[in-house]
């Protein structure tokens, strides 16, 4: 009996951290045109978040920008908008409620934040952090531009 119980909560926990999850996709052509990585629009910031992890990748996660959806993330999806140079807020849905990180944009920037999953008590949850530009380039590089609702 302990054996199947073992069986089956290791089945659950593989369908759970190796499956992959879907989401809308933006064109290719305005995936391509991101990541060339160009300043944003005179007055404004533009920021990049992305997700590409080993864990959770059966999940969709959603991100916000000052209270804004942007869009569910899946492995190795990201997000491009411009935002008006000052402070902000970036959150993502996780277990319990959003995790937020306060940034400060400074007009003709472009900011990258990676979403990584976490593991949480029932499901995984989700966090964001600030990376730098190199790495964030790179993050974004090996990632499809998911569509966000206001696309």
């Amino acid at each position: 009996m302990l054996r199947k119980i073992l069986i089956s909560v290791l089945v659950v926990m593989g369908a759970c951290l190796g499956g992959c999850a879907s989401v809308p996709m933006a064109p290719e052509s305005e995936d391509l045109a991101l990541k060339q990585f160009e300043a944003p629009d005179p007055g404004k910031s533009g920021i990049y978040v992305y997700r590409n992890s080993v864990v959770g990748q059966a999940l969709k996660k959603g991100v916000f920008i000052d209270g804004e959806y942007l869009g569910k993330t899946a492995n190795k999806v990201y997000f491009y908008k411009q935002i008006e140079a000052g402070s902000h807020v970036l959150a993502t849905e996780s277990e319990f409620g959003n995790n937020e990180l306060a940034f400060e944009a400074e007009e003709g920037n472009n900011y990258f934040f990676e979403q990584y999953i976490k593991m949480g008590v029932f499901v995984g949850g989700a966090n964001v952090k600030a990376v730098t530009e190199a790495e964030g380039e790179e993050g974004v590089s090996q990632c499809k531009l998911g569509l966000s609702p206001s696309s």
